[in-house]
């Protein structure tokens, strides 16, 4: 039979890519988006598109069950991808602001997570995979709201792990570095939402730097992937017997890795400050 999985987060980027690589994989994919006209674009090009917004739970719930009318109460993966950042200072980003993100990054995702899990109990197995970042363990400047998200997000993940090791549900972790995509623009309206830099203490360096990288297309990013490297990853995690707990995508993120394992703190923290 053919293996469906629900994909949050589809309307760009990594969903988009990953809806149509895992498609073309023979996947029956389901590409949920947070906008209605969205899954509509989506449904014209031959999808089956539930609208699911993380930040309403009610749509959490019927579009998981729209899915779920579809194939008969079965769902064989589940990824999470939906996501937004918000860039400033921690110290001007106001509680509200990381409410909210939280929503959106965090709070859904364990709501949507919670009630695929019943069904893949029930049928007896199962893949659930999250895209983390390579913010999930390690901190750059201007980026804490998304790194609180994704430092949550790899905390519970490894948590549900553990707890499903006696069953054949495995839930493992996608963490990109650079990746192309719209993050960074659809990033703007929540700064504009929530961050007043005008009136913060450290204006000039938000002059000199972040927003001139929000505002001023400056091309890829050094060491940046096409969405198809995630999508790569992804047909690996769902597709192999014995999948790992993590997968990295690009250079940074091996980088990284490998940087947090051998060096203490203080050193990682004189690379990255400038970042």
């Amino acid at each position: 039979m053919q293996k469906t999985i629900l994909i949050t987060g589809c309307s760009s980027g990594i969903g988009l890519d990953a809806a149509h690589g895992m498609r073309a994989r023979g996947w029956r994919v389901f590409a949920s988006c947070r906008q209605q006209r969205d899954c509509d674009r989506l449904r014209a090009q031959g999808f089956e598109s539930p609208q699911i917004d993380y930040t309403d739970a009610d749509s959490i719930t019927s579009g998981l069950a729209e899915v779920l009318e579809a194939t008969g109460g079965t769902l064989d993966a589940l990824f999470n991808n939906g996501a937004h950042g918000l860039p400033g200072a921690v110290e001007d980003l106001p509680t509200e602001g990381l409410r909210a993100i939280f929503e959106s990054n965090f709070f859904g995702w364990h709501e949507l997570t919670r009630q695929v899990i019943p069904i893949m109990r029930a049928q007896g197995h199962g893949r659930i995979v999250q895209n983390s970042s390579v913010l999930g363990f390690v901190a750059f400047p201007w980026r804490g709201a998304y790194v609180a998200t994704k430092y949550a997000v790899e905390g519970l993940t490894d948590t549900l792990r553990l707890e499903l090791a006696d069953t054949d549900i495995k839930v493992i972790l996608i963490e990109p570095g650079p990746i192309t995509s719209k993050i960074r623009e659809n990033s703007i309206p929540f700064f504009e939402r929530f961050i007043n830099w005008q009136n913060s203490a450290l204006r000039d360096r938000y002059e000199a730097s972040l927003l001139k990288r929000l505002y001023e297309s400056s091309g890829p990013d050094r060491f940046e992937l096409p969405a198809s490297a995630v999508t790569d990853k992804l047909a690996h995690a769902v597709g192999s017997k014995r999948p790992r707990a993590r997968y990295y995508v690009t250079t940074p993120t091996y980088i990284a890795g490998c940087l947090r394992r051998i060096l203490p703190t203080r050193t990682i923290d004189r690379i990255l400050s400038d970042v």
